[in-house]
């Protein structure tokens, strides 16, 4: 029985990538490259706002209830937003927050409960009255409005996000508060059983005897693109690319070594 023929010439690559084995490889490397294409598409869609809120919305006075609802996030394009919202101050949750700056100057927030109004559940909104660079004068501010808690009143201001809640610095008191935090006041907070809370808080603008007002400066205005979404879009693109260079390499790599086989069969020249 006689052998088969030995091919007298070793494939070329471009032959090597026609045979099924590779364009079935291939047509695998381009459902790789599309599903990658269609995620940085998606990525770049998001990117960019097609819709951005219009200049100046968060200068407008609006109710609380159309800007955020309690145990909500609030969304980003209304943070900063101003608001206006009306109820009771609950007597005894006048509470100090340290370390709150004003036009650059450290000192001490007095914050509140705040009983919203006209609501079906009882429901709590956790606003900053004042700031005073004073501990003393804070601390007397708090307990002057924890006798007399101010009722039935109106208040407008910026609605910001909740900061968290911090551990104290271990030679401060345990009731130090560094953040004004919804969640950890609320853990302050008398009259809390069933009670709904407004995840941010108001940073009222309103006076208030024996503090300052805090200076809440309008949020800067973003751009409308989202540069981190546009990087991982251009990640998904140069992945695609890398799905087709895989098969190319491939390919090469079974080409090169059909090579070196063949070179290894053939007899020497100088026999």
């Amino acid at each position: 029985m006689t052998a088969p023929a030995r091919e007298e010439f070793p494939p070329t690559l471009r032959e090597v990538m026609l045979r099924p084995w590779w364009l079935g490889m291939l047509a695998v490397a381009m459902v790789v490259a599309g599903v990658f294409a269609w995620l940085g598409q998606w990525q770049l869609g998001n990117a960019i706002d097609t819709d951005p809120p219009p200049p100046g919305m968060t200068e407008a006075v609006r109710p609380l209830a159309e800007v955020t609802a309690p145990g909500e996030y609030l969304p980003e394009p209304f943070v900063g937003q101003r608001v206006e919202a009306s109820g009771t101050f609950v007597a005894g949750d006048f509470l100090v927050v340290s370390s709150r700056f004003n036009e650059g100057i450290e000192g001490f927030w007095v914050s509140g409960q705040l009983r919203v109004a006209d609501t079906a559940e009882p429901t709590s909104l956790a606003v900053a009255l004042g700031w005073t660079p004073d501990r003393a004068a804070a601390d007397a501010a708090a307990s002057a409005l924890n006798d007399a808690p101010p009722q039935e009143v109106t208040l407008r201001g910026r609605l910001i996000a909740d900061e968290g809640p911090a551990v104290p610095s271990p030679a401060a008191p345990i009731t130090e508060m560094t953040r004004m935090s919804p969640a950890a006041l609320l853990g302050w907070w008398h009259d809390i059983d069933g009670l709904d809370v407004y995840r941010p808080y108001l940073v009222s603008v309103g006076e208030t005897p024996g503090l300052q007002t805090i200076v809440a400066a309008a949020p800067e205005e973003g751009s409308g693109i989202n540069w981190l979404n546009i990087f991982y879009a251009v990640e998904w693109v140069i992945f695609a690319g890398f799905a087709f260079y895989m098969w190319y390499r491939l390919a090469k790599d079974a080409w090169e070594k059909e090579l070196e086989d063949f070179s290894d069969g053939r007899p020497d020249s100088a026999d």
